[in-house]
């Protein structure tokens, strides 16, 4: 098989843990498991390389390159077959294309559901704001207090339950932020990093190109192409009828770490925890 290619090589380092990951798979599968008839005596367990490479449909000797860790230049419809032979699972395949320095053509889709402990301790934080976020900035789920900074999300369509939305449009989340240009500066360069990693799946690009419509502001910050990684920090909001609340805020990942988080809302002060409790308050007797 010809090896032009649409991925760079990976640098020395990664190559050698490619290949070192790839002997291991390789050694642990029969050949029974792949329908392979288990002729002779082995040196080593598991399959050969040439089994491999026939499984794969690949050269031997570029799959035996690769296992050496060779400076060669891969392509992913390759490393797909090579992650079909060696049986890997999701997690295992994602590896190695990060290893290999290529963008998976069928990447794992992210989860959506928020499990039910996750919905608890939500709850558990009242009266603290906390929200389930996914990577694409989806607001998955949310406890009463967060609605105080963001409005009835109940009450929007869930395609629209998204921080980019939020902050680029006219909504209570917006109205409520005290900084909102620090704020959509910081989420577009956080959304540019992480769809890297998403740059071929239609949502993201659907919600890329909704976003440029409904907004220039949003067209103008995603043509400077700056890019940020994920941090905790400090939000302020002003809502009607209370004054300044200033909050400390934390990602907690659910998964990995580009993946599905919670953000929990500390307040920063007596002032803003005392009117916290107050809203609770109001929001019971009602």
């Amino acid at each position: 098989m010809a090896t032009s290619v649409d991925a760079t090589a990976p640098s020395a380092a990664r190559r050698h843990e490619l290949a070192a990951f790839l002997r291991s798979r390789r050694e642990r599968i029969s050949p029974e498991q792949v329908g392979l008839p288990a002729t002779g005596r082995r040196r080593t367990p598991g399959l050969r390389r040439e089994e491999v490479a026939h499984l794969a449909a690949v050269g031997v000797t570029w799959y035996t390159w690769l296992e050496q860790g060779r400076d060669i230049q891969v392509s992913t419809q390759v490393l797909d077959a090579v992650a079909r032979a060696l049986l890997l699972d999701r997690i295992e395949r994602a590896h190695l294309f990060v290893l290999a320095g290529a963008e998976d053509p069928s990447p794992v889709k992210e989860c959506a559901t928020v499990s039910a402990p996750v919905r608890m301790l939500m709850e558990q934080l009242d009266p603290f704001p906390a929200a389930v976020i996914s990577s694409r900035y989806d607001i998955l789920a949310h406890n009463r207090a967060y609605s105080w900074l963001a409005g009835d999300l109940d009450a929007v369509p869930i395609e629209d339950r998204n921080m980019l939305l939020m902050v680029f449009t006219d909504t209570p989340f917006a109205r409520h932020l005290v900084d909102l240009e620090a704020a959509r500066a910081g989420v577009v360069a956080r959304f540019r990093a992480a769809m890297a990693d998403h740059a071929a799946e239609p949502s993201w690009k659907a919600l890329v190109g909704r976003l440029r419509k409904l907004s220039p502001a949003f067209a103008e910050a995603w043509e400077r192409h700056e890019v940020a990684g994920m941090v905790n920090g400090l939000k302020q909001f002003v809502l009607p009828g209370t004054g300044l609340l200033q909050f400390e805020y934390t990602n907690f990942w659910l998964g990995p770490r580009t993946g599905t988080r919670m953000v929990g809302y500390v307040p920063q002060d007596e002032a803003t925890r005392e009117e916290l409790e107050r809203l609770r308050d109001a929001a019971v007797a009602d």
